[in-house]
């Protein structure tokens, strides 16, 4: 049997269009090419499709010819763009190392569902809602998972400072990385963090701050059949957890560090991948995700948010979880390939 073809597309037209790149670039690290033949398809910033050699830091300015991925399911693949003809290049499998806004918010997954081809992640509906923290919320709260008190403000929305209890976080409803995330201590400091906010998305998220450590699970399976990681536990030094936005973070952060696994009582660890395990099933996940929540001093936890396609960088989270329970990033990527593939892990 031949090496299966695998589409991996990275990039994108989202700020985090440079953390795909950098998971890209640990995915080649740790592809087996014995079994996979890896097609590297990445998008620029400005959105083009181009077939590629590989995520390297010059990517852009190598060999690459435009392409588009057709939506056309009796093609299975891909379309290069050539001036006088077009070559197809069949793919039996995508991996959408792809972060953000049109990448992880159900956009490539439904051009992946017209094309016929199978992927890693969750599908259309579930990347959707999970892009949307307020709606994540409300799936979560059904199902009794605790959130945070929140407040959504739309477009043309304005929302009453006085009206709410301090400190409060403002973000976008529909990003990630905390970009566009501000903690805002008192009722005069809310518009200018609105603003800041509707640069990355129109609809906002108001959300009360909740008194915790913050935590992470990583799940890897479908539907009654899942594999978690260690569970990693987010130490502050101060301000608020800003991940991929420091100027080197993969020489650390200036005020955040992971302890894998988490130094929490058992009792709290069995509770987090619980809640986690019900968060996953409730919104429909598939694949991977993380699943970051508060543990509060009294032992109960709080969803924060979730993350469908998590970092796949050397200094991520996700893969970190899941080397500390003894999975490597190698077998991460078989195992994501294999429910894809067949809906289970093999």
């Amino acid at each position: 049997m031949g090496r299966l073809k695998i589409g991996i597309i990275f990039g994108g037209v989202a700020e985090e269009h440079p953390v795909s790149v950098k998971s890209a670039r640990e995915v080649a690290r740790n592809l087996d090419t014995e079994k996979y033949e890896p097609i590297w398809i990445g998008i620029t910033k400005s959105g083009a499709w181009m077939l590629c050699d590989g995520p390297g830091a010059e990517w852009e300015s190598g060999h690459c010819r435009p392409v588009v991925l057709s939506p056309d399911s009796s093609l299975h693949g891909l379309l290069v763009l050539e001036q006088d003809r077009h070559e197809v290049i069949g793919l039996d499998v995508v991996l959408p190392v792809l972060h953000g806004r049109l990448g992880e918010d159900g956009a490539v997954q439904g051009l992946l569902e017209l094309a016929g081809i199978p992927y890693v992640g969750c599908d259309v509906q579930t990347s959707a809602l999970c892009m949307d923290k307020s709606l994540t919320y409300l799936v979560a709260r059904s199902v009794g998972i605790a959130t945070p008190n929140f407040w959504t403000v739309t477009e043309n929305e304005d929302i009453d400072p006085d009206q709410l209890s301090y400190p409060v976080f403002v973000k976008p409803a529909r990003s990630g990385s905390s970009y566009g995330v501000t903690k805002v201590e008192r009722a005069a400091d809310l518009p200018d963090a609105v603003r800041t906010a509707r640069q990355y998305d129109s609809k906002v998220l108001v959300e009360e701050a909740v008194a915790g450590s913050e935590v992470g699970c990583a799940i890897l399976g479908n539907d009654l059949v899942l594999i978690t990681g260690e569970l990693d536990r987010v130490a502050l030094s101060h301000g608020f957890f800003r991940i991929h936005q420091e100027s080197e973070p993969e020489t650390g952060s200036e005020n955040s560090t992971f302890i894998v696994p988490a130094d929490i009582p058992a009792e709290s660890r069995s509770l987090v991948r619980e809640t986690a395990k019900v968060v996953y099933r409730a919104l429909g996940c598939r694949g991977l995700s993380r699943v970051d929540m508060f543990l509060k001093d009294d032992g109960t936890v709080v969803l924060n948010e979730v993350n469908t396609m998590p970092g796949l960088t050397s200094y991520s989270r996700y893969p970190r979880m899941m080397a500390a329970a003894g999975m490597p990033l190698a077998e991460v990527i078989d195992k994501m390939v294999s429910l894809a593939l067949t809906g289970r892990v093999q």
